[in-house]
């Protein structure tokens, strides 16, 4: 299935701090967007303003990056959707923390975003390694699960039931329903009340 995702590869961003809510991560006055298009330029607009081109997602060496790396508590705070949108609008295709607040987890599942989690010792080594060479290329490896960068590999952790969703493509709910069309037309042309209409009319 095209939806299958089985590692990530790109270059890293590193994001220190623990507790990091959706709140700091989209603001508010954002939300009132009809489609999440153009999230990824506001994504920590705040946190981004107040540092003045010092946060990581300002600086000209994580540009591009795909590869997002946490620490405890990422996501929390409020059920926004829009928060794991806008660190995919920007480019984010996979987090690596030490452990994920767990609505933004699910809305990440539900995007195709694998979070996966390490112990701290890993997550500041990485971070620290991309930190020193922001050029390397991670990688988050959900068949092996390990993740790594150059010669450093550790492994890594994800609930098997995500897991496997990433894996065979499952998590894509809507591309099911696309590639089981016909079996869907075919069951629904087998429920009585789906053809009420047409025998009140006749």
């Amino acid at each position: 299935m095209v939806s299958e995702v089985k590692a990530v590869s790109g270059r890293g961003i590193p994001l220190v701090g623990d507790d990091i809510d959706t709140d700091r991560i989209i603001p508010a006055r954002f939300l009132r967007c009809v489609t999440f298009d153009g999230l990824g330029e506001h994504v920590f607009a705040d946190d981004r303003a107040a540092l003045k081109g010092e946060h990581a997602f300002d600086q000209p060496q994580y540009q591009g990056a795909k590869i997002l790396v946490v620490n405890r508590n990422f996501g929390c705070g409020s059920s926004r959707e829009h928060a794991p949108q806008a660190i995919a609008k920007w480019g984010i295709q996979a987090l690596v923390g030490e452990s994920f607040a767990e609505i933004f987890f699910g809305n990440c599942v539900a995007m195709g975003i694998p979070c996966v989690t390490a112990d701290s010792t890993t997550v500041k080594q990485l971070q620290e390694l991309i930190a020193a060479n922001p050029l390397g290329s991670v990688t988050v490896n959900l068949e092996t699960m390990l993740v790594q960068y150059g010669d450093f590999s550790a492994p890594i952790s994800m609930g098997e039931g995500a897991k496997n969703m990433f894996v065979s493509g499952t998590w894509d709910a809507c591309g099911q329903l696309v590639a089981h069309a016909d079996q869907i037309r075919a069951t629904a042309a087998k429920l009585p009340y789906l053809n009420w209409s047409k025998v009140a009319a006749s």
